[in-house]
């Protein structure tokens, strides 16, 4: 799956506001060509809210061992911990393992913030329909939170 197919896909949730800086965003240059996914119904940026999923298109200073960049990018998806461990084989507080997290195609946890419950996929294929359920979860999820601050 592409990342355009990918977020296709995404854009047809409702509530939903995808973020994506370029320039003239007041974001960080860093973050440019990124994408962050948001529950926002009304299509503003949330301010108590971190977004549930993201695509990243290069290497942050802090998090290269995905290999980003020259036609690799990276799906990003906070994840429920029993999905997690489901996915992962461990629970996210106590990771262990040694991973190739350049590996493409594979559910891993996320390089740096795999201890928060953070799950990635490297240019997702055959884990697409996995990587679009798990956003729909996670899609949800956010919706849920925002509902109860609502209340």
């Amino acid at each position: 799956m592409t990342r355009a197919e990918l977020l296709a896909h995404l854009r047809e949730f409702d509530g939903i506001l995808v973020l994506e800086p370029g320039p003239d965003s007041g974001v960080p240059e860093i973050a440019w060509g990124d994408s962050f996914f948001y529950y926002a119904p009304d299509g503003e940026v949330p301010t108590n809210a971190q977004p549930y999923g993201t695509i990243v298109t290069k290497n942050y200073p802090d998090d290269t061992a995905s290999a980003l960049g020259n036609g690799r990018w990276r799906l990003n998806i906070q994840v429920a911990h029993d999905r997690f461990v489901e996915l992962v084989g461990e629970d996210p507080r106590s990771l262990s393992r040694v991973r190739d997290f350049a590996v493409p195609d594979t559910v891993h946890p996320h390089p740096v913030y795999g201890p928060l419950g953070w799950i990635s996929i490297v240019n997702p294929e055959t884990t697409a329909v996995l990587a679009l359920e798990l956003l729909g979860a996670a899609h949800a999820a956010a919706r849920a939170r925002f509902e109860r601050r609502r209340r």
